[in-house]
């Protein structure tokens, strides 16, 4: 049984900004002479991955919790007893 959720998009965002900070200190340390407008791409691409892989977890998601309730109301509808009595 799983504790939280798996968020594959944070992963991935957290992965990419791990690859900034890396560039950068790279570029920092003068191990790397990377042009500034490299880290761009690299941020939004990142981003744009994330939101995909967040999307696709929403409708994997989605699509098994709807077929899990499909099957949860098989069973006879609620009783009209009760504090909700229908009039």
């Amino acid at each position: 049984m799983l504790r939280h959720e798996i968020r594959p998009g944070r992963a991935v965002a957290g992965l990419d900004v791990l690859a900034l900070a890396a560039g950068y200190a790279a570029d920092a340390a003068g191990v790397w002479d990377a042009p500034w407008v490299f880290f761009f791409p690299l941020f939004f691409g990142g981003l744009w991955l994330a939101a995909t892989a967040t999307w696709v977890n929403y409708m994997i998601r989605r699509r098994r919790d709807a077929r899990k309730a499909s099957t949860e109301n098989a069973a006879a509808p609620p009783s009209s007893r009760g504090s909700q009595a229908m009039r």
